[in-house]
């Protein structure tokens, strides 16, 4: 009898790099196998970018299966709930022996995860369960086995277990039979997306990775910054969707560290994979993170204001701060948002509108083609002071002065508040009330220097916890 053996791809939608395939290939002929949950996905905040982006994934990942002679089938389901009993019916009818799969971090894919685990070993099916898609897939502790709360010692760890256990990306796929014609897949539940900036197919993702270790790797540091200079990978969607295995990450880290010269170990891009293992195991660690809950209890009783206009101004790019404005506009016409500008638009919506960090995580979410639970979790509670490792409650960015450093020309700005593309560079972070009558653009929605003292105040008298 075959022992035929089925791969769950999940948020790992790649044929490079990828350690269920590979280890069950090696085990016998292998079925892929993809449940869609549209509704629950929704329920997740999935933006229509990226749920269009994982259809181009996963169309490109049928093609190069069927070339391969690899079976791919993808179910389709509501919810997360429904996921054991159709993975267990397909497994049978299939005759499949073993179900292999990555597991994810966020709450609900844990449980999802141990219901098809408890459900397929009713019916006598093997049940591999590898390591996490991480980096770092083991835990990072300290030496008290207790998780790290704070970053930098963490990254410490995080090096040390890395230098001590690195690997190799998995090898390539191997074919399984005649080339075949892969079966047509609606996708109803996909939605646009920027494919002119992210092409959906593995080879893209691949090349783009390549290209940013050659050109722009040496230089990131100094430039990553600089929202109007492509100076980052812009590969966030793919990692997102797990197109980009960490092995391969780490791989061409090293290999063009070792070309420019430079110890991989203290590379900058390096160390942001890192920030996104950190916040992805803290799931697992503390799953109140995935239940909206901040990370500091204390943080449960600010008093947040409750602001419809000053949320709807911040949603359109209209609160008369350049700089935010922008990065507002820049997410809601292309799907993405450079990460300082990240930073500055979530600062200035927790702590000068002093609006609760939750409906900035889930607008983001539901905009963001790269939109990751994790990271955009993790990156909120540190803008709103409410999370692990977060910046101090009373640091507020002025967006002013951040848009004079990062953008000192305005020429960000003006590509995306073209109302403003006449104004000269030594007003326009700012521009005055008359100039900002003539171009049509809004006055600022609050003053800066009483909101901050506003936000401050909001987190100073917090119960300790």
């Amino acid at each position: 009898m075959t022992n035929k053996q089925a791969v769950w791809l999940r948020n790992d939608l790649r044929l490079d790099d990828h350690p269920a395939l590979s280890e069950a290939q090696q085990q016998g002929p292998i079925h892929v196998v993809f449940v869609a949950t549209p509704a629950q996905w929704r329920h997740h905040k999935e933006s229509p970018a990226k749920l269009g982006l994982k259809a181009a994934a996963l169309k490109d990942i049928a093609d190069r299966l069927a070339k391969l002679g690899i079976p791919f089938t993808i179910l389709e389901t509501d919810w997360f709930q429904e996921v054991p009993a159709l993975l267990k019916a397909f497994c049978l009818k299939a005759s499949i022996q073993a179900l292999w799969f990555q597991p994810e971090t966020p709450w609900d894919e844990t449980q999802r995860d141990a219901a098809v685990s408890a459900c397929l070993a009713d019916s006598d099916i093997e049940v591999h369960e590898l390591d996490y898609d991480l980096i770092v897939a083991a835990p990072v502790k300290t030496q008290q086995n207790e998780p790290f709360k704070v970053f930098t010692p963490y990254y410490r760890r995080w090096l040390q277990i890395l230098e001590d256990s690195q690997s190799s990306p998995y090898p390539a796929l191997q074919p399984q039979g005649e080339a075949y014609q892969p079966e047509k897949w609606p996708y109803q539940w996909a939605g646009e997306f920027r494919h002119d900036l992210w092409p959906g197919d593995e080879e893209n993702a691949l090349s783009r990775l390549s290209l940013f270790g050659e050109i722009k790797l040496q230089d990131y540091k100094k430039q990553r910054d600089i929202p109007n200079k492509p100076a980052t990978s812009l590969l966030s969607p793919y990692l997102s969707l797990g197109q980009l295995g960490p092995r391969r990450l780490l791989a061409t880290v090293q290999f063009f560290c070792g070309e420019q010269n430079r110890d991989w170990r203290h590379d900058d891009w390096l160390r942001e994979l890192a920030w996104r293992d950190f916040y992805r195991q803290l799931l697992l660690y503390f799953p109140q993170l995935s239940k909206h809950q901040p990370f500091k209890p204390e943080t449960q009783f600010v008093h947040w204001r409750e602001d419809a206009a000053g949320f709807d101004a911040w949603c359109e790019g209209k609160t008369g701060f350049p700089i935010v404005d922008a990065a507002m506009r820049q997410l809601n016409q292309t799907g993405w948002m450079h990460n300082r500008l990240r930073m500055i638009s979530a600062s200035f919506l927790t702590k000068l509108l002093l609006i609760n960090w939750r409906q900035g995580e889930d607008y983001f979410l539901e905009n963001l083609i790269d939109g990751d639970y994790a990271s955009n979790n993790g990156g909120w509670q540190w803008s709103a002071s409410t999370g692990v490792d977060a910046a101090p409650y009373f640091r507020v960015f002025n967006p002013t002065l951040q848009s004079e450093r990062y953008d000192p020309d305005g020429k960000f700005i003006k590509r995306f508040v073209p109302e403003l593309a006449e104004i000269p560079a030594s007003k326009i972070h700012n521009p005055p009330d008359a100039l900002r009558s003539e171009c049509g653009y809004p006055l600022p929605v609050i003053d800066y220097k009483s909101a901050r003292q506003q936000a401050i105040a909001a987190f100073k008298d917090l119960p300790e916890k």
